[in-house]
């Protein structure tokens, strides 16, 4: 017999990049993975989220976190090679990006309303991109 889907709701995503799954009144729950843009060469660009925290767990494969000081500039460029099943929270308001291997998924914890409107994004000089691009 099957549960009734009002008690339990299952989502998968089997796609590249970021995609939210479960919204539910203040919080969001999504799964990102592996997308070329995403490739240390590839970050142009930061963001932060100026109204929560965000949190990363990597369930699979392997995950950098790239975390910049600097408020209205990009600072120095910290890189944060994540461990498996661990909770790495990326304070509010904080500049951060990541690269993924292939095979990586990293599980998102957000704001429900975490959007462009609340989240900054800021480009990267070579100097600055340099920093991630060489780890």
């Amino acid at each position: 017999m099957k549960i009734d889907k009002s008690f339990l709701e299952i989502k998968q995503y089997q796609g590249e990049g970021y995609m939210p799954l479960i919204d539910f009144g203040a919080w969001r729950v999504a799964v990102l993975k592996y997308c070329d843009e995403l490739l240390p060469e590839n970050i142009t660009k930061l963001q932060r989220h100026d109204e929560s925290d965000e949190v990363f767990v990597l369930l699979q494969g392997n995950c950098t976190l790239f975390i910049a000081d600097g408020k209205e500039k990009v600072g120095k460029v910290y890189q944060e090679p994540m461990e498996l099943l661990k909770l790495y929270n990326i304070k509010k308001s904080t500049w951060h990006s990541h690269t993924l291997s292939k095979d990586a998924v990293v599980l998102i914890v957000e704001n429900q309303n975490t959007g462009l409107e609340n989240s900054p994004e800021i480009y990267l000089n070579e100097e600055e991109k340099r920093m991630i691009a060489y780890k």
